[in-house]
């Protein structure tokens, strides 16, 4: 992979699907004893993907005798 003058390298596709990495999506880079780490950013971005889930559970259920399942006994 090429540095181009400004600096820029390209993510490769398959990396930005794994990670869910869009043209929106927020990046860090970390270093850590002369390894630099791509790591993705909690952004909006992760909300808009989880109120894409939102509604489609299939378990017809209360929120009553959701809350008791999470409960100990």
């Amino acid at each position: 992979m090429r540095v181009t003058i400004k600096g820029q390298v390209t993510i490769p596709k398959n990396i930005r699907e794994t990670l869910g990495i869009t043209a929106d999506s927020e990046v860090e880079f970390r270093e850590e004893e002369g390894k630099v780490y791509l790591i993705k950013s909690g952004n909006a971005s992760n909300q808009k993907n989880f109120s894409k889930l939102r509604g489609i559970a299939s378990v017809k259920m209360s929120t009553d005798e959701i809350m008791a399942l999470t409960r100990e006994s």
